[in-house]
């Protein structure tokens, strides 16, 4: 009777270790990130070879001529460091200076020295440029203005070796060139599955690559906005590996225990 007990209580005890191990195992559901998207027509997107301003962008604009004194008036000063609340990001070589910006608000515009509100959402850098221009011709002779976005950047996420959000320097940066500067994808990435998200006119849209194909570099996205979001999707491999934890080793032994002890119960009672 002792026995039969003994054998009971092992059963179910075994029972329960291995539907707790089934039970904390992770599936791909619980791992992969945006997987209910609705793809229709409605998130294509257009070419993007050359960015164009949008809301909450910051641009720099220098405006230089060979008469100094007549561009003063549209050139931001610069404001000392001691005023300052940035924590000296954007100070210059000198270390105490911070250079003002515009920011594009969102209505698209910027207020601009002696000119007043003008409209940039919208425009590429060149469009921008010639504009600012032809505005100026009534105050300042061959004016030459520089445009700069200071705050294009883009996050790429999931399975890179080093996920991150990128500072983007000359204003052009390719799918493959952001995920060079994460380290590429690791061998757990799925390359037929790379998610974009980018902001248009306030809305998300989104598409999905595959880096195996050739005709990725066609992709009207291939060429990337500021702000997009990429994220590079775990491969089945990495699910199955996610669903063991750092207690995985123990708990198998402790179930292989009691399947030895089990089997020896067994056996006494034949």
């Amino acid at each position: 009777m002792i026995k039969h007990y003994n054998l009971k209580h092992v059963t179910r005890l075994l029972s329960i270790i291995i539907l707790s191990i089934a039970s904390s195992c992770a599936s791909r559901k619980d791992i992969v990130y945006f997987q209910d998207e609705p793809l229709n027509e409605e998130s294509q997107l257009d070419n993007m070879f050359e960015l164009t301003y949008k809301t909450n962008d910051i641009l720099t604009i220098d405006v230089s001529s060979i008469e100094p004194a007549a561009v003063m008036p549209f050139n931001l000063s610069p404001v000392s460091y001691a005023n300052s609340t940035n924590n000296g990001n954007d100070l210059n070589a000198n270390g105490n200076l911070l250079r003002q910006t515009y920011l594009v608000d969102p209505m698209g515009n910027i207020e601009f020295p002696v000119l007043g509100s003008i409209k940039v959402g919208g425009l590429t850098r060149a469009q921008a440029t010639e504009m600012l221009k032809e505005k100026l011709k009534d105050y300042v002779t061959d004016a030459i203005v520089n445009i700069r976005l200071i705050n294009f950047t883009v996050t790429v996420l999931g399975e890179v070796n080093r996920p991150g959000t990128y500072t983007i320097q000359d204003e052009r940066i390719s799918l493959a060139e952001a995920l060079g500067l994460a380290g590429d994808l690791s061998i757990y990435g799925k390359r037929d599955n790379v998610f974009l998200i980018r902001e248009v006119d306030g809305k998300k849209k989104y598409a999905k690559l595959d880096l195996r194909s050739i005709n990725v570099v066609n992709s009207p996205v291939y060429y990337l906005s500021q702000n997009d979001v990429i994220y590079v999707e775990p491969n089945n491999a990495k699910v199955r590996q996610s669903a063991y934890n750092q207690n995985t080793g123990v708990i198998i032994s402790a179930v292989a225990t009691l399947a030895t002890i089990t089997a020896i119960i067994i056996n006494s009672n034949k």
